[in-house]
């Protein structure tokens, strides 16, 4: 299954919501993660542009793109950001590709 790093900052209301009641998110995401068939790997909370950083398996684009669309609804989220990962196997592959894919720069 395809990796995903998914950053993301809470609302300032979600953060006010966590001072007053502190809570485990991991519990919360693991569960949308997994009825979209992926599989939470880790999730940390981060300082800096982004509150929370999250690696996760999903089946496919479509499911990760679901899960965003979820926890985005929420409204508890004010910014979210999902990159695909290439483990470095599928980046070789890639390469292998590009070698062969004739391209050629402006001239």
């Amino acid at each position: 299954m395809p990796f995903y790093l998914v950053q993301a900052s809470y609302s300032t209301q979600a953060t006010a919501a966590m001072i007053k009641n502190p809570q485990d998110r991991a519990a919360a995401v693991r569960p949308v993660i997994e009825r979209m068939g992926g599989k939470l790997h880790g999730l940390w909370f981060a300082l800096g542009e982004h509150d929370v950083v999250v690696i996760a398996e999903m089946p496919e684009n479509v499911n990760a793109a679901a899960v965003a669309m979820a926890v985005g609804a929420s409204g508890g989220i004010s910014a979210y950001r999902t990159t695909p990962l290439l483990t470095t196997a599928e980046a070789m592959e890639a390469m292998k590709k590009a070698a062969g894919a004739g391209y050629q720069q402006p001239k």
